[in-house]
């Protein structure tokens, strides 16, 4: 179930304060393309193991958070560093329309 638009206004990254956008199926795909080949990790240096269900990112493309069972992870520790994706991810986050 995706988070829902009322709680979407709400919600801002903790690190930045930058508001945030649902990251679509395309974009998905591709992320958890990377995540299975292995060597994306979360802000704390630690690997992300499992495919993300769903995610959040910023407005300005840097910073993913998941999304599980409809509840967005808000931690900085456990958010994912969008550089480490590549050009093609970062193309599909910079195409996804903010709802604000």
């Amino acid at each position: 179930m995706p988070v829902k638009d009322d709680l979407l206004e709400i919600l801002c990254c903790p690190k930045t304060m930058a508001p945030l956008k649902v990251v679509d199926a395309a974009a998905l795909a591709k992320i958890n393309e990377r995540i299975q080949a292995g060597g994306v990790t979360f802000e704390s240096g630690a690997p992300v193991r499992e495919p993300l269900e769903e995610a959040l990112v910023t407005v300005d493309n840097e910073r993913l958070y998941a999304v599980k069972d409809s509840i967005p992870i808000m931690l900085i520790d456990e958010s994912i560093p969008t550089a480490q994706l590549g050009e093609e991810v970062a193309a599909l986050l910079r195409a996804i329309p903010e709802k604000r």
